[in-house]
Formats: structure tokens, C-alpha cells, sequence
């Protein structure tokens, strides 16, 4: 299954075996990593390949996929600066997650929004999903201040642990509603 989701800016893409030098480069800083519940500090090229294999099995196993994993890519440059997900499909209760990351230098610039709003719209209004549930970790409040934009509010907190810097923290637990999503449209 070979999605590609265009906005103005980026393209959100399957990961190749081409981008493992951006991601693995993206992801070995710690600046970035200390943010992401499952990426290991340092962060290899081997890492960054057994990523990209996993997500080729994930999107080429039968029936409806329970995850979208995206590379996020500067359309004009071809650069690959970050990653996002939809996963923990249900399509019973008709939710998923999934999280985003950009690498350090393209942050602050509108990319994370402009990248995570898209797979909100493709989870909402392509796959008909009608709740996401995401999170951020105690501290990030730019993962929060954007969340909050685009209609998150929080829902929860759990204890959680960096797997980057073993440190133990809190996850702030996040959800957005279709029917929320829809009236933010308007």
C-alpha cells in the first residue's frame, strides 16, 4: 500500500530504504529523542533500517492495515525532516494514535502542524476514523501548544518512560473527535 499525502509544503510518504541516512540522522539527537517514547539514544543506521523494514511489512500485510507510517518530506527539496504516524488502528471503535517528530532545524517552522493535521484529515475524512488519542510527554509544550490548536484536549495522564534517556515522566494523554475536528473545520 503506497499512500502519499500532499500539502502545501510537504509530502507525507511510506518510508524507503533512500531515507535511512535522514533518519537516522533526524533521530540520533538527543534534542529530538528525549521527546519519543520508543527511539533509543543513539540512534543508528541499523535502527533506522529495521524501521523502514517494519514499516514495509506493515503496510504490505493483507486486509486493513492497523498503522499508516509516514516519512515527512520538503517537496521542494526532497529532504526528508521528520515522521509521523497513525497507528493503533482500531476499525471496530473506529480510533488510533500516533505521534510525529522533525528534525531539529526544521522546528518552529509550521512543518510538525502542517504534517500532523494532515494525517488527522486523512484518519478522519479518508478512513473514517472518529477519535484519535495521542499524547505528549511532561515538558513538551510544543507538542501540546499544537495539539491544543488543531483541537486536542487532554483527556488523562500516565506514567510513561523516555526510552532516549531512561528517564521516568508523565505522559499528558490527548484526544481529538471527528464531530470536534468537523466544527474546528468550518
Amino acid at each position: 500500500m503506497s499512500i502519499k499525502i500532499e500539502t502545501p509544503r510537504l509530502t507525507l510518504r511510506p518510508w524507503d530504504e533512500e531515507d535511512i541516512e535522514q533518519l537516522a540522522s533526524g533521530l540520533n539527537d538527543l534534542i529530538v529523542a528525549k521527546w519519543l517514547a520508543f527511539v533509543p539514544h543513539p540512534y543508528s543506521s541499523a535502527h533506522a533500517k529495521e524501521w523502514v523494514r517494519r514499516c514495509r511489512e506493515i503496510s504490505s500485510a493483507g486486509g486493513r492495515p492497523t498503522a499508516y507510517e509516514f516519512a515527512v518530506e520538503l517537496r521542494n527539496e526532497r529532504l526528508v525532516i521528520g515522521g509521523v504516524s497513525l497507528n493503533k488502528i482500531d476499525w471496530h471503535a473506529g480510533t488510533g494514535g500516533g505521534g510525529i517528530w522533525i528534525a531539529n532545524g526544521y522546528q518552529g517552522c509550521g512543518y510538525g502542524r502542517e504534517a500532523f493535521e494532515a494525517k488527522i484529515r486523512f484518519a478522519f475524512c479518508e478512513l473514517g476514523l472518529t477519535k484519535l488519542v495521542n499524547g505528549y510527554f511532561d515538558g513538551n509544550e510544543n507538542s501540546w501548544a499544537m495539539q491544543r490548536k488543531l483541537g486536542y484536549r487532554r483527556v488523562a495522564e500516565a506514567p510513561s518512560r523516555c526510552m532516549a534517556d531512561g528517564r521516568e515522566t508523565i505522559e499528558h494523554v490527548t484526544m481529538l473527535l471527528r464531530s470536534d475536528w468537523k466544527d474546528r473545520e468550518r
